[in-house]
């Protein structure tokens, strides 16, 4: 009896040592598992992003027809060149220094040298980049420009050349005007987000809400040769103009249920381990 009650509290202590053990076992898991779905969610996610951008493109390469090439498109990734990217389609596929590049969103850039199998573009970001463009329902033209930030990050596009007694209010859709023959007729270039310059009372400057990411387009459609490459204003549905906005909305979105759940996961994970502390 009294030897029992000697070892009666140490008999306690690691009873309540192998119980801590298993919760401690069972955090661990626990943090592997989430690592886990960290690590999946991660890979579906860049999986979505792609099949949604393939998916993309293939609907548009339909409506297009015979007048867009598929492509891949790659960053030289060398100093000086960030503007520039190439494209695995040439001379032997139609393609013409001037042609159009432009993915599910619309205009990319345009190419400036072509070899037989390849071609080198530049897309909106580069110093020398001009578009002729106008607002979507015709009633005003000016020129879309590249204007450089402090950091690439910022670059922007800049609608010159506009009346200065008329105001374009923010969200309206501007698309590629045709004119100048560069850029066939109704692509969209950009949205309009605010005044950039008033030049005295005659001209109005504004900046443009680019659709196109360069950095994310990865896979494009290059203009070839041909009489119908001139009205492309069917090719870009009023839902596909909008997508990217709601591409960042959707993944914003995603985010906020990961961080939800995530933090669940850390209530749990933290009461099993006060749980576990406990005789």
């Amino acid at each position: 009896m009294v030897r029992n009650s000697l070892l009666r509290p140490f008999v306690a202590t690691q009873d309540r040592i192998s119980a801590t053990r298993i919760r401690v076992r069972r955090v661990e898991q626990l943090q592997d598992q989430l690592d886990a779905a960290w690590s999946r969610l991660s890979t579906l996610e860049g999986l979505e992003d792609e099949n949604r951008t393939l998916r993309g493109l293939l609907s548009l390469s339909r409506r297009a027809g015979p007048t867009f090439r598929a492509s891949s498109a790659l960053r030289p990734g060398t100093p000086g060149s960030e503007s520039l990217f190439f494209v695995d389609v040439g001379t032997d596929d139609g393609v013409r220094e001037g042609a159009p590049v432009v993915d599910r969103h619309g205009l990319l850039g345009v190419i400036r040298e072509v070899r037989g199998s390849s071609a080198v573009g530049m897309d909106w970001t580069h110093p020398d980049f001009r578009a002729s463009a106008m607002l979507a329902d015709g009633s005003m033209y000016g020129m879309v420009e590249s204007r450089r930030g402090l950091f690439r990050e910022v670059d922007r596009l800049v609608l010159n050349g506009t009346p200065y007694y008329e105001d374009v209010p923010a969200g309206t859709l501007v698309l590629t005007s045709g004119l100048g023959g560069v850029f066939p007729r109704g692509i969209p270039v950009g949205r309009i987000e605010s005044v950039a310059v008033e030049e005295g009372q005659w001209l109005k400057s504004y900046f443009l809400e680019a659709l196109v990411d360069p950095g994310s387009a990865t896979h494009v459609l290059v203009g070839v040769e041909g009489d119908t490459l001139t009205r492309m204003e069917d090719l870009w549905p009023p839902d596909s103009v909008a997508s990217r906005r709601e591409s960042i909305l959707e993944e914003h979105d995603l985010g906020e249920r990961v961080r939800i759940l995530d933090d669940s996961i850390a209530v749990l994970v933290e009461r099993l381990g006060e749980r576990g502390g406990r005789p």
